[in-house]
């Protein structure tokens, strides 16, 4: 039987929730849009009239659309090209989800999503419907077909990774502006002592290219690796402005709750840093750079005000 105006309106009012649920479970925003759409084309094929809780069996179907792309994924990241990172979403992206609680907004954040992908595609599943969605374990386990003290279990055992993988300090708007400047000022200054004075001495700085833009295939490590690097990036050269093709303004931003410098060249995002920040100071450095994951950012920036730069790149 064809969806009724009404079927398609109550599938609508839950997609800004599947979105969110989607893109924690994935780490890919376009990966996301393609579970909901693969939601809808279930929901349109089923007796939906027969569905009693819409908002539970959509929930359901969209998980497990979920889990059996992660299953996949893990093989295909084993063959990725360099770092794999998740993909950014810039301040207001509705994508981002409830951000109520410090556990909804740290479910969200680039570090936790990190620590996400050395969990199993169940645990990833209970500790984002529990932690970031308040979902019972009752009916998570429902939604997994497992048992309720399975359910419990598994979360005890995903939230414990997960602690152990984040130490952030939650950041408002004007103090995240305030760190992006400082880090600036310090990265474009040629050397490497203001760097390191906001790094902790266990920093490390990590870049995403997707073999599409040049990224270190492995990890800086240390205040001082991690500066040079950093100087280096920011240092003007023309080999740099040919391979990006002109000279990018960096912007200052947050992404997934974090202080973040966007470089945009001629209305296209081109690279988003994450800055994992402590009390102790700029603890991680997470370069997203491969085109392929800023499309939604570049979609994103070009619906909201931003501001002036703060520096338009040289090289």
């Amino acid at each position: 039987m064809p969806l009724t105006m009404d079927d398609v309106d109550r599938f609508e009012a839950s997609r800004p929730r599947l979105e969110a649920i989607a893109y924690r479970l994935l780490g890919s925003a376009s990966e996301a849009e393609d579970a909901v759409q693969d939601t809808f084309l279930r929901w349109q094929a089923a007796d939906v009239d027969r569905v009693e809780v819409p908002e539970a069996w959509l929930t359901k179907v969209l998980t497990n659309l979920c889990l059996n792309q992660l299953t996949s994924a893990r093989a295909r990241r084993e063959t990725y090209v360099g770092q794999w990172l998740p993909e950014p979403l810039l301040a207001g992206d509705p994508m981002l989800g409830p951000a109520d609680t410090a556990e909804q907004r740290e479910s969200v954040s680039y570090a936790v999503l990190a620590v996400m992908e050395r969990l199993s595609p169940n645990e990833r599943a209970v500790y984002v419907l529990r932690e970031a969605f308040g979902y019972q374990h009752r009916e998570i386990a429902e939604i997994l077909d497992l048992t309720e003290s399975a359910c419990q279990q598994i979360f005890h055992r995903a939230k414990k990774h997960v602690a152990a993988g984040k130490a952030r300090t939650e950041i408002d708007e004007a103090e995240a502006r305030r760190i992006v400047e400082e880090f600036l000022a310090a990265a474009t200054t040629g050397r490497t002592e203001p760097l390191v004075r906001l790094l902790t001495g266990d920093a490390v700085a990590i870049g995403d290219g997707g073999g599409k833009v040049p990224a270190r295939a492995s990890a800086f490590e240390g205040a001082v690796a991690v500066a040079k690097f950093l100087r280096g990036l920011f240092k003007p050269s023309n080999a740099k402005r040919a391979l990006v093709g002109g000279s990018p303004e960096l912007y200052a931003s947050t992404a997934n709750g974090v202080p973040a410098v966007v470089a945009v060249l001629d209305g296209r995002v081109i690279g988003v840093m994450c800055l994992e920040v402590t009390a102790e100071g700029i603890t991680a450095c997470r370069s997203q750079v491969n085109p392929d994951k800023l499309d939604r950012a570049t979609r994103h920036w070009s619906t909201t005000d931003h501001g002036a730069p703060l520096v338009r790149a040289t090289y």
